[in-house]
């Protein structure tokens, strides 16, 4: 008999997306593939589609656009709550990029998956309807699940204990204990092997190895604050390694080469990069906007967290679970003001304390092990033999 296939499209909208896929897709194949076809799929751009690529990179520049202007950010989220669960899915997959939708389908059709496990509501949608029927799972990297990951789909997961709950009792038409399931959170493998000895860390990257050492990133975009942020410390010429994570913002990377220390700040700008776990272990405070990945990945690390920015509703709700229940952040949007209370960590370090202790206690709350076993007891009510063969 042939395997089933399960298949993980990646989707950039924001590597908060393409991160929790890469560790779902890492741990399946781990535990099940001898069992199954894992494909990995680049779904908008493995055929050249150009109406496929165009709507993929639609969806990338919808993000940036989220980030440059928060106000289109906060009406595009809620325009969604507004019109609803199928009226903006369908809205957005027929009049983003015309013509992409049914090409969606039929790209679909022709990796004939058993089974596609999405970490972006786009994907799960042609799933649906898709002539192949597969089974179909998301991963809801946010805070809480919004209506784009409401679609039907045969088995929703989310990491965040009150978005589970919101879920479970605001919409009980949608969700029963079968269909929707609380799973740790989806970080990558190499966090697990990632030292937490910062000294190590530090000594590692060439940084000073008894600096205050603060990381500022703004999503795989890197658009946000963090620019003027950098520029009032440097002015300050505050005694801190002072560590700008860019991502695909080239332009800023290379302004930010140009800039200076006066002496007192080790500054270490930094572009599109695969080491950020050894930075973020290395770092006593993060600083940035509240993406998914953004804010949990320090948390893993017990880096206490300034969250400068909410770019869409959708990261309001992520950055008040880190403020309000997990309490290992605060939430300062004036870059001024930033400042201001990195000064005060610095004077009075016994203040980090109770964040980072707070971040520490989320530590175990990581990992798709548990993710990867749902999957497969899904994949096995269409495929008991699977089962039989454990």
């Amino acid at each position: 008999m042939d395997k089933p296939r399960v298949l993980f499209p990646f989707t950039e909208a924001g590597l908060g997306h393409i991160m929790p896929m890469n560790s779902i897709a890492d741990e399946f194949e781990r535990l099940y593939g001898d069992k199954v076809e894992c494909v990995r799929s680049y779904f908008f751009t493995e055929g050249n589609d150009p109406k496929l690529m165009k709507f993929g990179k639609r969806l990338a520049n919808e993000v940036v656009k989220h980030n440059k202007h928060s106000i289109y950010g906060f009406y595009a989220t809620l325009n969604m709550e507004f019109w609803r669960v199928h009226l903006s899915t369908w809205a957005t997959m027929t009049f983003l990029t015309l013509g992409s939708r049914k090409r969606g389908y039929a790209h679909m059709d022709e990796l004939k998956p058993d089974m596609v496990v999405s970490t972006h509501w786009a994907t799960n949608y042609y799933a649906i309807k898709s002539k192949c029927k597969p089974l179909t799972v998301m991963y809801c990297p946010d805070a809480h699940v919004n209506p784009l990951f409401r679609y039907d789909c045969d088995l929703v997961m989310v990491s965040n204990p009150s978005g589970y709950r919101v879920a479970a009792t605001k919409y009980k038409r949608r969700f029963n204990e079968k269909n929707l399931k609380q799973v740790p959170f989806l970080i990558r493998e190499e966090a697990f092997t990632t030292s937490r000895d910062k000294i190590a860390q530090r000594k590692k990257l060439g940084f000073d190895e008894n600096k205050f050492t603060v990381v500022l990133a703004e999503g795989g975009y890197g658009i946000g604050k963090m620019e003027e942020i950098c520029n009032i410390i440097l002015q300050k010429d505050l005694p801190v390694t002072l560590v700008p994570v860019c991502g695909k913002n080239e332009a800023l990377y290379k302004k930010f080469l140009t800039l200076k220390s006066k002496g007192n700040v080790d500054f270490r700008p930094q572009g599109y990069i695969n080491n950020m776990f050894d930075i973020l272990a290395a770092a006593d405070l993060f600083c940035g906007k509240s993406g998914a990945s953004m804010i949990a990945e320090p948390c893993f690390f017990g880096v206490p967290q300034i969250i400068t920015k909410y770019a869409t509703n959708i990261e309001r709700y992520i950055g008040k679970y880190y403020v309000e229940e997990v309490k290992s952040a605060l939430k300062i949007f004036k870059p001024k003001k930033v400042v201001e209370k990195i000064e005060e960590f610095l004077a009075h370090p016994e203040e980090l304390e109770p964040l980072r202790l707070n971040a520490e206690a989320l530590h175990d709350n990581y990992g798709p092990e548990k993710c990867a076993r749902y999957i497969f007891e899904l994949l096995c009510t269409r495929f008991p033999q699977l089962k039989e063969d454990k």
